[in-house]
């Protein structure tokens, strides 16, 4: 047991995890603190992330919360430089926030809709889904090295999806080139990034119970159309992604840079 515990060691490590006040940046926000960690949420929902925050402080865990619109290049270097002169440094950063874009050209039923018919897309709706969906990967990514270099070292974990290496008609078009443009990103990092001690990973889910497009996935209409491309008949809950994170933040994960790894439940074998 203890060789094991050593194995998945995060105690005491300096975490950020942007987009932590729900979804699954807080599945890895609560891993990580409940095993030690010292961690703080990035989040544009003040009133969120402060309740989040309370429940884990009542579980003892040392957790704290920042807002940040991770769009904002300059309150992004801020709140990272405030993390850096609170913990010493910074050791893991969950690259994690995201939006949905809107919706697809077709419903989940598969009858088309206009709404997202590529004539009929706001720009500055294709404009804040590249923001948050790529952008501010880049932005977390380049903060996070300012701090990791100069100590020797650290994890970085990008939230990608299986939106990145297939096309979805339900989803809002700007999402897919975002995540696949992710992938890229997360490989390149890890090639320049590596002989600094600095891993990059990308995980890539498929459908969870989140927030995101406005919590659909928690009605079962909704639901049913993701449910029947699982191998196992479900869609993923939160929980089912907190065993990758701690891996990918720990000693366990030491080999791993430069890996897209899936957690679909089968859903992309059945596409594909």
């Amino acid at each position: 047991m203890a060789a094991l515990e050593k194995m998945f060691n995060v105690k005491g490590k300096s975490v950020i995890v942007t987009g932590g006040a729900s979804g699954l940046g807080l599945a890895y926000a609560e891993i990580m603190a409940e095993h030690g960690a010292r961690v703080c949420l990035f989040d544009i929902d003040t009133d969120g992330m402060n309740r989040v925050v309370a429940d884990m402080a009542q579980k003892g865990w040392d957790v704290w919360g920042q807002t940040v619109d991770v769009g904002d290049r300059p309150a992004m270097a801020a709140a990272f430089d405030a993390v850096a002169a609170k913990h010493g440094r910074i050791d893991t950063v969950f690259a994690n926030a995201g939006i949905d874009p809107g919706p697809g050209f077709n419903t989940p039923t598969g009858e088309r809709n206009p709404d997202g018919a590529i004539e009929n897309i706001p720009d500055e709706q294709w404009d804040r889904g590249i923001e948050i969906n790529l952008t501010s990967v880049y932005v977390t990514v380049k903060n996070a090295v300012r701090h990791m270099k100069p100590a020797g070292g650290g994890e970085i974990i990008v939230t990608s999806s299986i939106a990145a290496l297939i096309n979805e008609s339900i989803v809002g078009t700007s999402y897919m080139p975002a995540k696949a443009a992710v992938n890229h990103f997360v490989r390149h990092m890890a090639m320049e990034l590596g002989a600094y001690g600095i891993r990059v990973n990308a995980i890539l889910p498929g459908p969870f119970i989140t927030n995101i497009a406005g919590g659909r996935l928690r009605n079962k209409a909704d639901r049913a159309a993701f449910e029947s491309q699982s191998l196992i008949g479900r869609i993923g809950d939160v929980e089912d992604i907190k065993g990758l994170a701690l891996l990918l933040a720990s000693p366990a994960g030491a080999y791993f840079t430069g890996s897209l790894i899936v957690i679909d439940g089968g859903s992309l074998t059945r596409m594909t």
